[in-house]
């Protein structure tokens, strides 16, 4: 089976994550390929414990662990209380090369070497803080053109305007130090006055709280910084809605569409359903209705596998779109071809 191995969390491991800050998933892609990376997890609540704690102990942002889990209140969950851990991951549809930032997902991929079907390859993940709506990050592609360790950083007269509306003075340089918000490694992009970097304020990741840069926990950057070389790919893509093969098993993982995106909403049925089309060329399946409605209306970031009884696909398919369903008992199954 062409499964993603998750060669870095064990139950070990995720026991001591309790202690201490985990360090970025690894996981190895075998020969063949493979979309889903990881698995899900499962903690409970101890006494006057918040989620931020958590979501930075397992390697988790602030959104994702939310949306994981709708019933438990983020700031003050019951003791006892279980947590799903999201840290299973379908690949972004881009090119396995480098850093690819899916940013309705707010998460980071690292392909420290390009994937091929022939040979086996490695992707590392970080969740990470992206630019607000009045500052957003830029799609496209790009790459690294330098890397600093304990950066300076010059505030752009939007940002210091900005700064003394709210009655905040930030000077024409900000030396490094623990007041400096690109925290102690940065790592330079080729579009001017954007960059990878730290933080000083790690509550924020996961969240949209930067002018546009993306921000990485300590830790996670220190990781990063030592791994990537100048010339790194760089690609930035909007995929709230993903597939992903696990051997025969078909998965779809959806995120809420960015608020600037908001009219995409009420179209995520037939986007899902556009994107499904070329997967069926390649395989016959039959399509779950019910756990395909489910995902689409929960946007919980957690994959769901919405196939049964895939196979290679041998003549061209075509989609049919499920007809309205409230139930698992009334659900259709239309198959894929």
């Amino acid at each position: 089976m062409n499964v993603v191995l998750n060669i870095h969390i064990s139950l070990f491991c995720l026991a001591l994550a309790l202690v201490t800050p985990a360090h970025a998933e690894v996981y190895v892609i075998p020969p063949g390929g493979g979309d889903v990376a990881g698995r899900l997890g499962t903690m409970h609540v101890q006494n006057e414990e918040t989620l931020l704690p958590v979501a930075r102990q397992y390697n988790l942002g602030y959104e994702e662990m939310r949306l994981a889990n709708p019933q438990v209140d983020f700031w003050l969950p019951a003791p006892g209380a279980e947590v799903i851990l999201p840290t299973q991951h379908i690949l972004p549809a881009a090119r396995r090369e480098g850093l690819v930032l899916n940013v309705p997902e707010m998460r980071l991929y690292f392909y420290p070497t390009p994937c091929t079907r022939e040979k086996q390859c490695m992707v590392i993940t970080y969740p990470v803080s992206i630019g607000r709506m009045d500052w957003h990050t830029p799609l496209g592609e790009t790459h690294v053109t330098g890397k600093k360790k304990d950066p300076t950083w010059t505030p752009p007269e939007s940002i210091r305007r900005e700064a003394a509306a709210q009655g905040k003075t930030y000077p024409a340089i900000m030396p490094a130090g623990p007041d400096n918000p690109m925290g102690a490694y940065a790592i330079y992009l080729a579009r001017e006055g954007y960059r990878i970097h730290g933080t000083n304020r790690s509550n924020g990741i996961g969240l949209r709280a930067t002018h546009g840069c993306v921000r990485l926990y300590p830790e996670d950057i220190e990781n990063l910084f030592e791994r990537v070389d100048v010339g790194t790919r760089v690609e930035i893509v909007s995929q709230p809605i993903k597939f992903g093969w696990d051997g025969d098993t078909l998965y779809m993982e959806v995120h809420p569409p960015l608020e600037e995106d908001e009219a995409m909403r009420a179209q995520m049925t037939d986007i899902a359903l556009d994107l499904l089309e070329p997967l069926a060329l390649e395989r016959s399946f039959t399509l779950d209705s019910y756990e395909f409605r489910r995902g689409l209306e929960e946007m919980s970031g957690i994959p769901v596998a919405i196939s049964r009884n895939s196979g290679l696909k041998k003549n061209r398919a075509s989609v049919s779109r499920p007809g309205p369903s409230n139930s698992r008992s009334g659900s259709s199954d239309p198959a894929m071809d």
